[in-house]
């Protein structure tokens, strides 16, 4: 039993015989994802920023289904290679080029996995009567040990995040209403652009960076799994989702002011109630929290045995090595969490557009690569051989990753940089549009200049079997 539960794999192809699942797994992992504190506070931003209610909450459902069409593209790449995210970038970057966007990616997750540990670590440490440092260190080892048993128990987790935690925001939608007055909310809207793209921008930004690891939750499901249904699955999960906690978001910080500002988690909670109900939400807090780090932290450790393995060409990993990966990213994300708890809301905005872009133009480079060029099917094999059709580094790859980021420069708003044309748009930042578009056409045309080698007889895309078998297969 604990063998069936512990997961064995990583990296490697997940052969036919361990599929399991349904699409709609998909819905309750990210749906559970989702409905947690940190998509609040992002939602929250939209307005503490500039923005008023009713065009915020407009520019985060433009977000949420634009960057969400995007992630759940990558999440219908899963099922057909039954490969983790990452290890797909070998074929766009090369065997060892895909270290480049890899390495941002780790850093992606350490600041993830520390800005969910703050928040999160504040609920522990009220629910077990201790310090906020003290629910942090706490939260980070439960974290970590959750993360390495892996793949089913993240889903069995998802699933009881998802009911619980849509129960806890149904009762914290009606307190919030009780205290508000709604319509007065949505009748004060005026339109402003900057502030609208901010909020598409957030959204965006929340979906965007979930693309990277996606696919590593939809690599077991069977092979005939409906690339469409794992699509839709997967982008109604998490557009809901964030879409629901980032509403509420929005109108806790159009109301509370300052009162939220001053403790995110501590206000929630108090509009919840005291005694059994303030537990029970601190808890609902640390759940949602749990389950989206468990993913950081899953997807983290995925991402620094790609990395190491396009060197020294593992593709099998111990039970101890995937504990050692797991631990430097708990120790990494843990470490930061405690330095960065006393300046969390001011740093997490610049955070998220920051990542934005640097993951728009590998998800252009990955998507235009999977659909349009290679039409979903890929030489696996040569995936782990830096002397295969891949190579070790695609330098054209590279270079329009390269252009992607550099085109975006001019139109990023951030604290510690701010392009040339923002202040021509109004102080709108549209870099991450211009990231996701330009590399996808440079790519796209490069590309088709120089078209993948045919595969002939060698081993072939998801199967690893000769063409005619996997035509069979497919």
């Amino acid at each position: 039993m604990a063998e069936a539960l512990v997961e064995q794999r990583s990296i490697d192809v997940v052969p036919d015989e361990e599929r399991h699942g349904t699409a709609f797994s998909q819905f309750t992992l990210w749906l559970g994802a989702n409905l947690q504190i940190t998509a609040v506070v992002t939602g929250a931003l939209a307005v503490v920023f500039g923005g008023d209610v009713v065009w915020s909450l407009v520019g985060l459902v433009v977000g949420n289904l634009l960057g969400g069409a995007v992630m759940a593209l990558h999440s219908a790449q899963g099922p057909k290679l039954g490969l983790p995210q990452m290890i797909q970038s070998r074929a766009q970057f090369g065997v060892r080029g895909a270290v480049v966007p890899l390495l941002l990616v780790i850093l992606m997750y350490v600041g993830f996995f520390a800005s969910g540990t703050v928040l999160a670590g504040q609920a522990v440490g009220e629910l077990t009567h201790t310090s906020h440092t003290s629910g942090i260190v706490i939260f980070a080892v439960v974290t970590a040990v959750t993360a390495a048993v892996g793949y089913r128990v993240i889903h069995a987790l998802g699933r009881f995040a998802s009911v619980v935690c849509a129960l806890a925001f149904i009762y914290l939608a009606i307190r919030l209403l009780d205290h508000v007055d709604l319509s007065t909310l949505l009748h004060n809207a005026h339109f402003s652009l900057p502030m609208f793209l901010l909020a598409m921008s957030l959204s965006a930004s929340w979906q965007l960076a979930f693309g990277p690891y996606v696919a590593d939750y939809s690599r077991y499901l069977p092979r005939a799994t409906s690339g469409r249904a794992t699509f839709w699955w997967t982008l109604s999960g998490s557009a809901l989702g964030s879409q629901w906690s980032m509403t509420f978001g929005v109108l806790v910080a159009a109301t509370a002011g300052d009162k939220f500002l001053a403790n995110q988690v501590g206000y929630v909670v108090g509009l919840g109630g005291a005694g059994l109900i303030a537990s029970f939400l601190y808890f609902v807090i640390a759940l949602g929290k749990l389950t989206v780090n468990v993913l950081n932290t899953y997807g983290g450790f995925m991402s620094m045995v790609t990395s190491v393995s396009g060197f020294r060409g593992q593709r099998v990993l111990s039970q101890r090595g995937r504990a050692a990966y797991i631990a430097l990213i708990m120790i990494a994300g843990t470490a930061v969490a405690l330095l960065g708890k006393d300046s969390f809301l001011a740093s997490f905005k610049d955070f998220l557009l920051f990542l934005l872009t640097f993951f728009t133009p590998w998800s252009a480079i990955n998507l235009v690569d999977y659909y349009l060029i290679s039409k979903e099917r890929y030489d696996i094999p040569a995936l782990f051989d830096p002397a295969g059709r891949y190579g070790a580094w695609r330098w054209d790859a590279l270079g329009v990753y390269a252009v992607g980021l550099l085109a975006q420069l001019p139109l990023l708003s951030t604290a510690f940089y701010t392009g040339p044309l923002v202040a021509p748009l109004g102080g709108a930042d549209i870099s991450w549009i211009v990231g996701l578009v330009a590399p996808a056409l440079l790519y796209w045309l490069l590309a088709r200049r120089n078209p993948p080698l045919p595969t002939g007889n060698q081993p072939n895309t998801m199967t690893g079997a000769s063409p005619k078998a996997e035509a069979e297969a497919v």
